[in-house]
């Protein structure tokens, strides 16, 4: 039985499912697998370039709607400085990652299961001493590997890329890296900036998702010819855009 959560604004897929951000949401869902046709990607970062971008709850969302779609999906949340999917899920922060980390706890004692249906939260646990440390270490590396046995979909919450090293240090263990800039909000050479990061981290960038967009101002048209690839889909409201 999936857990019931009160309203969250940050959670609109799964307490207003019906609404134009959800449908943003399960459209993002959709073209994001058709990225994956060719190159299959199972593990996937969500960074961003500046904190308050959107990554955690576009990875929250994207989630949700994963396992509407009938996918076991667990989300982790390695923003180890600023950790956030407890707070969108409403859950208690005792136990996590860094537990797990420490081999003080087992995955099955840690992971909170089922908490919408087919998908698991796995929090950040007690923030560390050495966040960056830890992320680049032998168990870190072995850990999605043991997760997509499980799981059909392995989504990674991370810091903002200009502010520390744990992005680029998690971008070599993934399938795939997610790029959250907000609209209007995010400078474009500060974005491009974190993209080149993350290229120089050797990272498989499958795209950037523009949130917070107001698809007819003319930050969408900058940003799409930014983007140099992609196809004009201009609506009334605001919502989500995938580039690759």
């Amino acid at each position: 039985m999936a857990k019931h959560i009160s309203t969250i604004e940050r959670l609109v897929t799964h307490e207003h499912p019906k609404s134009p951000a959800a449908e943003a949401y399960r459209t993002l869902r959709t073209n994001l697998g058709f990225t994956f046709i060719d190159s299959p990607c199972r593990s996937i970062l969500f960074t961003s370039t500046n904190p308050q971008d959107g990554k955690s709850t576009t990875l929250s969302n994207i989630a949700v709607t994963m396992a509407q779609a009938g996918n076991r999906v667990i989300a982790v949340d390695c923003d180890l400085r600023k950790p956030m999917l407890h707070k969108i899920f409403e859950l208690e922060n005792l136990r996590g990652l860094t537990n797990t980390m420490m081999q003080q706890l087992s995955l099955e004692e840690a992971v909170h299961k089922n908490i919408i249906d087919k998908l698991d939260i796995l929090t950040s646990g007690p923030i560390p001493p050495n966040p960056a440390e830890m992320l680049a270490s032998g168990r870190s590396k072995a850990l999605w590997a043991k997760l997509a046995e499980t799981y059909d979909y392995v989504l990674i919450d991370s810091p903002p890329v200009l502010a520390v090293a744990d992005a680029s240090i998690l971008a070599t263990q993934v399938d795939g890296v997610i790029l959250v800039i907000r609209s209007a909000q995010t400078r474009i050479d500060l974005a491009k900036e974190a993209k080149d990061q993350l290229l120089k981290a050797n990272a498989n960038i499958i795209g950037t998702v523009l949130n917070q967009l107001n698809m007819q101002s003319k930050d969408y048209q900058y940003y799409y010819y930014y983007s140099h690839e992609g196809q004009s889909n201009k609506k009334k409201g605001r919502g989500l855009k995938l580039f690759t």
